[in-house]
Order: structure tokens, then sequence, then C-alpha cells
């Protein structure tokens, strides 16, 4: 077993309201995803093995990153569907989705559990699934061979934080919210299961002139 690096994905379509919009990198999300692929080469970063989810946006930030390998491409890395399921959120409850940050912080974590409470009729999928998912996936690239590299999305890794670490509802809203753009997260195997070693780092950001460049949306 080794170490699994998660990457969140560049800065996507901001003015998306929809799943097809979204799923595609702004000229922003692509520099992202250059800058994190220069630092990892210059700091000596090394992957024996990658992945990525099958979303535009992944495999585009990954290829940004110019790694030189093939990733395998699982649809189990793939994000929850968070605009479809706000759509039903707001036919069946009548809270609509909002259009800034301040607004997402409130709406996430209230969505989040009337998802878990199965109050969202004709979601993608359960709660329950999306979690057994992600765990599945998480354990099963855990247990491979060498150092290895996924790219995914901020839900997924939200919710990778709440299975390593037994985050509570409240705490996995902020988890979600809290992970930047082309951020990296790290996770160690042990004996007694899988420990949080790094969480939301975004180092090749941290540096001069590119304060503007970090982002949730």
């Amino acid at each position: 077993m080794s170490h699994v690096t998660l990457v969140r994905h560049g800065q996507a379509n901001t003015e998306a309201r929809d799943e097809l919009s979204y799923d595609r990198l702004s000229d922003l999300g692509h520099q992202q995803a250059r800058w994190l692929g220069e630092h990892m080469r210059a700091t000596g970063e090394v992957f024996a093995r990658a992945y990525c989810g099958t979303l535009r946006r992944h495999r585009e930030t990954f290829a940004g990153m110019d790694t030189g390998l093939e990733p395998v491409v699982d649809a189990r890395l793939n994000e929850l569907e968070y605009f479809t399921m706000a759509q039903l959120y707001a036919e069946q409850h009548g809270v609509t989705l909002p259009s800034d940050r301040e607004g997402f912080i409130l709406h996430l974590p209230q969505l989040f559990t009337v998802w878990s409470e199965g109050g969202l009729k004709g979601a993608p999928e359960s709660f329950a699934d999306f979690e057994a998912r992600v765990s599945e996936v998480l354990h099963e690239i855990a247990a491979g061979e060498g150092r290895a590299l996924v790219v995914t999305s901020g839900g997924l890794i939200g919710f990778a934080m709440r299975s390593c670490m037994g985050l509570g509802m409240g705490a996995l809203a902020h988890a979600c919210l809290a992970v930047e753009n082309s951020s990296v997260h790290r996770i160690q195997p042990l004996a007694t299961g899988l420990a949080v070693t790094q969480f939301n780092a975004v180092p090749h950001l941290e540096v001069a002139g590119r304060a503007y460049a970090r982002t949730h949306l």
C-alpha cells in the first residue's frame, strides 16, 4: 500500500447552472493545472500510477499537469451532481440555487442534509451510494502498489475526508466548501485505516503574483 494524492480539478465554468455547462476548465483552470504540474516536477514529485474521473474537467486538469503518465479513467471518481440535485431541491422544497459564495455556504449543508435523509426524489444517486463509492474507490487505490495521483472533484474529496476521519454533516460541508481549485490532499494507508496527512495545499499558488488564482468556484 502507498500514499494517495488527491487533486481537485482546476477552476471550471463559474457561470454555469447545470452539469454539462460546468464541465470544462476556464482559462484560469488550465493555468492552475499547468502551475501544479510544474511545481510537482520542480519538487521531484514522482507517481507510479494515476487515476481520474471521466468528466472533462478531470481529464483537462490531468492533461495540463503533464505527468507523463496514462491515467486509469474511473467513473467512481466523478463528482456528485450538485446542479441536478439543486434543481430538484428548488422544485421540491422551494430553495433556489444561490448566485454567490456566501449563499452557497448556507445552501450546501442544507442540501446535503435533505439528500442524506432521502428528501430529494429522483436524485441521480443516494447519499449512501455516493458515500459508498467514494470509500470503495479510495480504499481500492490505496491498496495498490506505488504512489498514486488522483484527479477528481471537491465533493468527492470532502467525502474522502469523511471516510477517513468520520466527519459529521457540518464538518463534511465545511470540508467540501474549503477545497480550492487545483488543491492537493494526501492520504496514508495505515494498518488501522486511512489517515489524512495533508489537506487543501496549494503551494503552486502561494508565490508572488498568484494570489488572484486561488479560487473555490
